[in-house]
């Protein structure tokens, strides 16, 4: 393969490169002309699809596939752009947005062409206000340059962009749970079927809803071709991809890399090494709801095949979070856990009460509480809960499940260890719960007519030297 050439990160360090001015001297919007007066737009969905550019917000869906489900007969469509990214440790969108917004409004010109979408809806985390202020300047430059608004380079094409800035949950990141929220109502996944996107999306209109990064590949793919984005990556993976390396490394970088390098170059070559001279234990791949590498698996390359041979829901973000040999794996599920019981939007019983009762469980190991039978009664809710095993609506209880799967396979023994060398005495589950736990029958009833302790003295309600109240 001939040296890789960046493309989605070329314009990062030139002066002023959010400027209009700027993208344009250096070939910017060339794509979308292209596209809109030398192209339909079934032409320009077939050229994606060949691409096999898939979905760089997580799940990895090819894009091109994902515009053909839209119906054929339809006569409005709207396009939802995913800038939520509330995945932890995850930053590669928001250089995108802050260092070059034109290429990224370039592609939602692109891709909204081809998808016949005259609206397109880009909903923004509302902590990125570097990001909305700049997004703002740059879509009123593309407006008043003819980019954007009516008959775009006088094809009939109109199209209006519009900044929607969430209200910080996690939950928004999934793609019904961001429509929701576009709607203006709280932020529950819908249930598939029947409300799928493409067919009934925002405001009951077929919607496209794609990831920013995704979206900023499409006027590469439509400037140099199918064929020059799959001559970068690794089969099934193909194309550059933006990698975050972050935690316990002594430089924290976003760099393009072709799809399949491995973690061990993240973090050696770009991330500078291990901080403070220590040897890593492990890494989050992409995102804390993919689960951990350990450093043996960190040969394993980056794409989204390859990862699920280490156990990993998949590649995610492709943000690297790397935690050293001093770090516990306790405390990594302590953080792990606490996050996935807050940003659970509470719609779905096994999501809602399973979250919560990992929360609870770390928190008695950190307590001193902990039991070694604990592990496997974890290990059984984390096999039984999310959109995979059927007992969930979206995927965020997949995502709480796997951290608590790897760990418990890969780390088994520290654990086991920590719990051993951590106990305090009265800190474990009391008789009810250990009976709960057990399948014992446990008599209601005589729990409910249990004579109370009596209340203590009253000279013991009051500080000596002052009378009772």
């Amino acid at each position: 393969m001939a040296t890789f050439e960046p493309v989605l990160s070329r314009n990062w360090n030139v002066p002023d490169a959010r400027t209009l001015k700027v993208y344009e001297s250096r070939g910017g919007y060339q794509a979308a002309r292209k596209a809109l007066t030398t192209m339909d737009p079934d032409a320009v969905v077939a050229v994606v699809k060949d691409s096999e550019l898939r979905g760089r917000g997580g799940a990895g869906f090819p894009c091109g596939l994902k515009w053909t489900f839209l119906p054929k007969g339809r006569t409005e469509t709207l396009m939802c752009v995913n800038g939520d990214e509330s995945e932890p440790a995850t930053f590669n969108n928001r250089y995108l947005m802050e260092l070059d917004p034109h290429m990224f409004l370039e592609g939602i010109l692109i891709s909204c062409f081809a998808t016949r979408a005259a609206t397109a809806y880009v909903y923004l985390r509302y902590e990125y206000i570097n990001a909305y202020k700049i997004l703002e300047t740059a879509i009123a430059e593309a407006r008043a340059a003819g980019h954007l608004g009516k008959n775009v380079y006088g094809t009939g094409f109109d199209l209006d962009v519009w900044l929607h800035r969430g209200a910080g949950a996690y939950i928004c990141g999934e793609e019904t749970g961001l429509i929701e929220s576009l709607e203006g109502k709280r932020a529950w996944p819908r249930i598939k079927p029947p409300f799928f996107p493409a067919v009934d999306g925002a405001f009951h209109k077929p919607t496209v809803v794609n990831n920013i990064e995704t979206l900023c590949c499409v006027p590469h793919v439509i400037e140099r071709g199918a064929d020059w984005f799959k001559s970068i990556g690794v089969p099934k993976s193909y194309g550059p991809k933006l990698y975050t390396v972050s935690g316990h490394v002594e430089k924290q970088v976003c760099v393009e890399l072709p799809m399949g390098v491995t973690t061990r170059e993240l973090i050696d070559v770009h991330g500078g090494g291990v901080w403070k001279g220590r040897k890593a234990k492990a890494a989050v791949p992409g995102g804390i709801s993919m689960g951990l590498l350990t450093a043996d698996e960190f040969d394993v390359p980056l794409d989204f095949e390859s990862i699920r041979k280490t156990g990993c829901l998949g590649l995610g973000t492709a943000a690297v979070t790397v935690l050293d040999d001093q770090t516990s794996i306790v405390d990594y599920l302590h953080n792990t856990c606490r996050f996935f019981s807050h940003e659970s939007c509470g719609q779905c019983t096994p999501c809602r009460e399973g979250t919560n009762w990992f929360d609870r469980t770390i928190r008695r190991f950190k307590r001193g509480g902990g039991r070694i039978e604990d592990l496997d009664v974890m290990l059984h809710m984390a096999e039984n809960m999310g959109i995979i095993p059927g007992t969930t609506i979206c995927g965020l209880a997949d995502g709480a499940a796997w951290p608590i799967k790897n760990a418990i396979a890969k780390f088994r023994g520290e654990l086991e260890d920590y719990i051993k060398t951590h106990q305090t005495p009265g800190a474990g589950p009391t008789k009810l719960q250990r009976d709960i736990i057990a399948g014992q029958v446990v008599d209601l009833a005589a729990i409910r007519n249990a004579v109370p302790a009596p209340p203590p003295p009253a000279a013991a309600l009051h500080s000596p030297g002052r009378p009772p109240a």
